[in-house]
C-alpha cells in the first residue's frame, strides 16, 4: 500500500493510515508463502509444546485448529528505537517529501505493529544533532504520543539542517542502556564525516550489544538510476546549497558505476558488522519494510 504526501495530509490521521497498513499486511501474509513469519498480537500468541494449558484460546482453537495462549498487559518481548533521520536531505523531491514521507509511514507501521506484539518502542530523529528523544514503552498512549510526532515530521519549516549520522550514532550506542533493537531510516548522506567514521559508530551500537536494523533510504529512480529528462538541469544540494548545472545525460553511466560500488561497498561493511542493511526504495510499497523487521525479530528470538 501506497500513501502520497497528499493523502496523508487529507486524512491527517497517521494512526489510522498505520493500521490499514499493518492489518493488510498481516492479512497478505496469512495468504503467501510468508504465513510463516510469527506475527504475535497483544492479546495472544502461538502455544509452544510443554506449557501449561491453563491460557489456552480454546475458542481461537475451535476456530483456527492452532492452539493460541492468552497475552497479558505485562508482557514486553523486544525494546525497540525508531531512528530517523530528519535533515535537509531526507525531505527530496521536495515536491513530495518522498524519503521523509516514506520513513515516517514506514516508521509508524513498524510502531503499530510492535505495539500489537506487545514490543516497547521509542523514537529518536536528528539532524546534526538529536531533535527528539522519547521514552520506550509499549502503552496505547505512548503509541498515540509516537504517531503525533510523526506528523511532525512532515511539516518542515524553511531551516536547513545538515546531517551526522556518525556522532548521532555514538550518542545513542551511549544513551541506549537496554539492548535493544535499534532501527534506523537515513539515505546515509553524512556531510561532516566519513564511511568509516560511519560505520565506526555503528559497531559502537554492536559493541553495546544492540542489533541494528539500517534502511537505506533513496528515490531509486533519480538518486540511483539517474533517471532525468534529457535536458541541461540545476541541481541544489539540499544541505550546503551548492548548485551545479549540468546536463544528466553526460554524466548518467559514471554515476550509477559509482553509486552501484558505493552500495556495495556499504552492504559489505554492514555485512561484516552483522548490520542488516536494506535498501528501501520510497517508490515501492511498505511490504518491505515489515518483512524485512520480521526476519529481524526472528533472528533475535
Amino acid at each position: 500500500m501506497k500513501f502520497t504526501l497528499d493523502d496523508i495530509k487529507q486524512f491527517g490521521n497517521i494512526e489510522l493510515l498505520a493500521k490499514q497498513m499493518v492489518e493488510g499486511f498481516i492479512t497478505g501474509l496469512h495468504k503467501s508463502p510468508y504465513h510463516g513469519f510469527s506475527v504475535e498480537f497483544a492479546e495472544h500468541r502461538l502455544y509452544n509444546t510443554g506449557e501449561s494449558t491453563r491460557h489456552v484460546d480454546w475458542k481461537i482453537f475451535a476456530k483456527t485448529d492452532r492452539l493460541y495462549t492468552k497475552r497479558y498487559e505485562e508482557e514486553t518481548n523486544l525494546r525497540c528505537q525508531l531512528v530517523i533521520d530528519q535533515s535537509s536531505s531526507m525531505y527530496y523531491p521536495v515536491n513530495t517529501f518522498g524519503k521523509m514521507r516514506f520513513s515516517v509511514m514506514a516508521g509508524a507501521s513498524l510502531a503499530y505493529l510492535m505495539h500489537k506484539q506487545r514490543d516497547a518502542v521509542g523514537l529518536h530523529t536528528f539532524s546534526d544533532k538529536l531533535e527528539l528523544e522519547t521514552p520506550v514503552k509499549s502503552s496505547p498512549s505512548h503509541l498515540h504520543k509516537l504517531f503525533l510526532q510523526f506528523n511532525q515530521l512532515l511539516d518542515k519549516d524553511k531551516t536547513t539542517r545538515r546531517t551526522n549520522v556518525a556522532d548521532i550514532l555514538h550518542q545513542l550506542a551511549e544513551k541506549i542502556h537496554r539492548r535493544s533493537l535499534v532501527v534506523i531510516f537515513s539515505d546515509m548522506f553524512d556531510n561532516q564525516n566519513n564511511d568509516s567514521e560511519i560505520m565506526a559508530a555503528l559497531q559502537h551500537l554492536k559493541h553495546k550489544k544492540h542489533e541494528v536494523l539500517l534502511f537505506h533510504v533513496t528515490d531509486h529512480k533519480t538518486e540511483l538510476d539517474f533517471e532525468f529528462d534529457d535536458r541541461p538541469y540545476e541541481f541544489t544540494d539540499s544541505e550546503t546549497r551548492e548548485k551545479v548545472r549540468l546536463n544528466p545525460a553526460a554524466i548518467k553511466r559514471d554515476f550509477k558505476n559509482q553509486m552501484s560500488a558505493y552500495q556495495h561497498e556499504l552492504f559489505l561493511k554492514c555485512a561484516k558488522l552483522k548490520v542488516d542493511l536494506i535498501e528501501a526504495d520510497i517508490n515501492e510499497d511498505f511490504d518491505q519494510i515489515l518483512k524485512a523487521y520480521l526476519i529481524k525479530r526472528q533472528k533475535m528470538n
